[in-house]
């Protein structure tokens, strides 16, 4: 007699249940990383993967922080040592944060829950990205600690006012405005391999789908299942105060006419801690603190949007320099090691994100590996931190560092 299915879980009784890999073996992030890519099919891994045209800045982005070397002091009791790091008055766990990343929910279901809950755990920050396939609203009602909201607007403010006042009832505490991708970055391997929003699997896509059948059945059809096609759940729009993007033409319309005037809008009507990101230069950084910014990201988008832009590594210094303190200085791109966070930090930032490090994590095993992500981190932020004689951040200075010849 056949068995009848019982699972509160509808896809179960689809399809077998396909063992989850457990991610606590894997020593580094690049462990994640390759795991990530076997689990993944080829459309998937390649946005998460890849930077833009010949990747120029993708790969800078790691050889900055690759070029510089510790210098460390040493017979100093590092015992007590702690990593804690504070901003805005508030104490966390680490010295970075959880950053933006679009589209998550081609890795896991529901993967902007599952990093939020784990950076939670964690005791470190959170940005939830508005390409994300779940409403913010759902977010923060599901998972807590701090959570801030990474906004892409357009020109028309009516709109925008409307996602803004979203993420102010949610409860996040603060806004990341994104300025970097006025329009989309030239990324080839996208239409080569047919991806768009709302997602569409092609012949070739289909068959790389079957051939990877724990994502398949795990991250894309539960997906179907239960909410329809992944499609972006906080984009401004006209109907009914809120709707979805149909499409990316419609996700990105208008951004290429925004200017400092509109950030300045955005600062008159957002109450709590306010950022921009995508600055690259001193005077941008400069101008974000005279209009009354709470912090910048310093960051090229992780090398997927103008190829060939400097690396974030590389400006940091002039950037902190230049702003003295007066505004928080956060860093994304290209971070891989507990040793580049120290790094970042030797040079200015007041706390580091990372993107792809979590989501190789949250690939592998959701929640579990979002979490293990940061666990490998901490761990090498504090061995690292102890070999090179510092107890606290605050000891972490640019003394610690040898800088590339002409840097």
């Amino acid at each position: 007699m056949k068995s009848e299915c019982r699972e509160a879980n509808p896809i179960r009784c689809i399809a077998p249940r396909i063992q989850i890999m457990s991610p606590n073996d894997a020593l580094n992030i690049d462990d994640l990383r390759e795991r990530a890519r076997a689990m993944l099919p080829r459309v998937a891994y390649e946005f998460l993967e890849r930077g833009a045209e010949d990747e120029v800045s993708a790969r800078a982005n790691r050889d900055s922080f690759r070029h510089i070397r510790l210098r460390p002091r040493t017979l100093i009791d590092v015992s007590k040592r702690t990593q804690q790091a504070t901003l805005f008055g508030k104490t966390y766990a680490a010295p970075f944060g959880v950053a933006p990343t679009g589209a998550a929910g081609l890795y896991w279901h529901d993967a902007d829950i599952a990093l939020a809950r784990a950076a939670a755990a964690a005791n470190v920050p959170f940005v939830l990205s508005t390409a994300s396939f779940v409403e913010m609203e759902r977010v923060a009602r599901e998972a807590s600690g701090t959570q801030w909201f990474q906004l892409y607007m357009s020109k028309e403010r009516e709109g925008a006012e409307r996602l803004i006042s979203r993420a102010r009832d949610a409860g996040f505490e603060a806004l990341v405005v994104t300025t970097d991708v006025n329009v989309g970055g030239n990324r080839e391997y996208n239409r080569r391999n047919g991806f768009s929003i709302p997602f569409n699997l092609n012949l070739p896509n289909m068959i790389d789908g079957a051939l990877h059948p724990r994502w398949l059945v795990n991250v894309f059809l539960r997906t179907l299942i239960q909410s329809g096609v992944p499609r972006f759940q906080n984009v401004d729009s006209n109907v009914g105060g809120r709707v979805v993007a149909k499409n990316l033409e419609e996700f990105r319309a208008r951004r290429d006419a925004m200017d400092w005037d509109d950030l300045a809008w955005v600062r008159s009507i957002w109450p709590r801690k306010l950022f921009v990101k995508g600055v690259l230069t001193r005077e941008d950084a400069l101008r974000a603190a005279a209009l009354g910014l709470d912090g910048i990201f310093v960051s090229n988008h992780g090398g997927r949007q103008l190829d060939g832009a400097i690396s974030p590594l590389d400006v940091l210094p002039e950037i902190a320099d230049a702003v003295g303190g007066r505004i928080a200085v956060v860093l994304d791109g290209g971070v891989r090691r507990g040793s580049d966070i120290v790094k970042a930090l030797a040079l200015g930032a007041d706390m580091v994100f990372t993107g792809r490090a979590t989501l190789y994590g949250a690939a592998v095993a959701g929640e579990a590996g979002a979490a293990r992500a940061i666990e490998i981190l901490k761990s090498e932020v504090d061995r690292v931190m102890a070999l090179l004689g510092t107890r606290t951040i605050a000891e972490i200075r640019r003394a610690h560092l040898l800088m590339p010849a002409g840097r």
